[in-house]
């Protein structure tokens, strides 16, 4: 399997048949190799959602667009406004990229497309919301109740059934990120909100498609064999 531009492989669940040595052997460096892969995924959410500015240029055009200067007044609420929603957009790319690391399917050399074994995907889940917290420098309590609100999310994404396609200019997403960061963001004009969140939510997405996938076509994926 491969991420983000370096190679690691899955033996499928099959055991080395050489020794019970060689077995262990490599279930030890596959469990290394998802972790390290995970810890990198954490890692790239994290610098990317800094370096895009994504949540400050969401904030600042809906300002400017819709004449909402009073949002930015007061300097310590609006810390707090673009704290909040930072999370809610780390939230949104942490699923976005972890849906599709373990469930798309991903080429396997000339293998047919298919998603990571379960048994991985669990793995790779497991370790990149423990990589995570050390990244964000957050507290025991930040990253459970992270991952609470990332099931939450998650859950809302499956019962909605949100479709990948292209929207039009005026609608808004089904998608918790937009309906929270409406709210947080501007509660008294909720559907121009909506809106506005709707195209974060839309950059975000292509921001973990970046992510995931590598400059290089042909090393832009998790290969099983």
């Amino acid at each position: 399997m491969k991420f983000a531009g370096f190679f690691f492989w899955t033996t499928g669940g099959r055991v080395a048949r050489n020794s019970c040595y060689h077995g262990a052997a490599s279930m030890a460096q596959e469990k290394k190799n998802l972790a390290d892969a995970s810890a990198t995924l954490a890692r790239g959410i994290t610098e990317a959602l800094l370096r895009e500015r994504i949540v400050p240029r969401f904030v600042d055009s809906y300002v400017i667009e819709n004449g909402r200067h009073a949002l930015q007044v007061h300097a310590s609420n609006y810390r707090d406004l673009l704290t909040l929603l930072q999370r809610e957009a780390l939230l949104a790319l942490a699923a976005r990229a972890l849906e599709l690391v373990c469930s798309e399917p991903q080429p396997a050399g000339r293998s047919k497309p298919r998603p990571m074994l379960r048994r991985d995907a669990a793995i790779f889940r497991r370790k990149f919301l423990a990589a995570l917290p050390r990244q964000q420098g957050w507290t025991a309590g930040d990253a459970l109740e992270f991952q609470s609100d990332l099931q939450m999310y998650e859950q809302l994404i499956e019962r909605a059934n949100f479709p990948r396609r292209s929207r039009k200019p005026f609608e808004a997403a089904n998608h918790p990120f937009v309906d929270r960061c409406a709210f947080l963001l501007d509660s008294s004009f909720m559907e121009k909100a909506r809106l506005a969140a709707s195209k974060t939510l839309a950059s975000l997405e292509e921001l973990a498609v970046q992510i995931v996938h590598s400059a290089d076509p042909k090393e832009n994926s998790f290969r099983t064999r």
